[in-house]
């Protein structure tokens, strides 16, 4: 078993899903990948079942029924890495706007440079995006603002999904209750290891819209995120984040259900 684990949640992802397979297989450093899919209805899992033969024992799939949001589903990974005894583990897209060779940089962030997470920054060098239109951009980035002026997180890309996180980040954040499924989980994750302390690190990446199958974004996962923000910052006040000691390990754990770059700077 490799000790990196990218989990890549689909829905209706049948385009995608054998080609992004395939093109973190080749990479030179060896990830294994777990497929999350939420019962899609255009085949996405039985082209992935298809897969298995050939990758056997790096390539994994759950299959869920009907789609029960992004945030569970990444919850549901995380928990099933720890249980497999996975050392880092990666979120990412299936539609390639997340280039899968980042994943090197950001797994070399945690594994080389001793950072607890790494974060596929957008907005670390500026904006660097492709294909979206500008509306969206400015959401985006003014989303990610947001979060910087009501947290004082000093993150650039609050709302960025593409991530490497070390077990002891995960086996700490899992003992939370995580609130929020869409957009605001992305932001809720990061909040939460900022304020237990881990090292956070942005790596800048080039994010590029996809080109085949359709989003899944819609305005309530930014109505969602707007009230998310203020809601965790209050709820920080009336609590204390300590880490857990290094010693304690997943299998003595239990979880509650979820409801070569520029350097960049380190937050903390």
């Amino acid at each position: 078993m490799n000790d990196s684990l990218v989990i890549i949640p689909t829905y209706n992802e049948r385009e995608n899903a054998e080609l992004i397979i395939r093109k973190v297989f080749s990479l030179p450093k060896p990830f294994d990948v777990l497929i999350i899919d939420d019962g899609s209805p255009d085949g996405t899992a039985g082209i992935v079942r298809g897969l298995m033969a050939e990758f056997p024992g790096r390539l994994h799939l759950e299959e869920r029924h009907g789609k029960l949001g992004l945030g569970t589903a990444y919850i549901h990974g995380f928990k099933w890495a720890l249980a497999h005894g996975y050392g880092y583990i990666f979120e990412m897209d299936a539609d390639f706007s997340h280039n899968p060779d980042d994943l090197i940089r950001l797994y070399s962030a945690c594994a080389t440079d001793g950072y607890d997470m790494a974060i596929g920054s957008r907005y670390i060098t500026g904006v660097n995006v492709v294909n979206w239109p500008m509306d969206r951009v400015l959401m985006s980035w003014f989303a990610s603002a947001y979060v910087r002026m009501v947290t004082g997180m000093p993150i650039m890309d609050a709302t960025a999904g593409f991530k490497c996180y070390t077990a002891r980040v995960l086996r700490t954040i899992l003992q939370e209750r995580i609130r929020f499924v869409g957009y605001a989980f992305q932001i809720e994750m990061k909040w939460l290891a900022y304020k237990y302390g881990f090292r956070l690190q942005e790596v800048p990446i080039i994010f590029t819209d996809r080109t085949r199958g359709a989003s899944k974004m819609s305005k309530g996962i930014f109505k969602e995120a707007l009230l998310g923000v203020i809601q965790m910052k209050v709820s920080s006040w009336f609590r204390h984040f300590e880490q857990p000691a290094a010693s304690v390990s997943s299998s003595e754990t239990t979880y509650p259900a979820a409801s070569s770059a520029t350097p960049a700077s380190e937050t903390r």
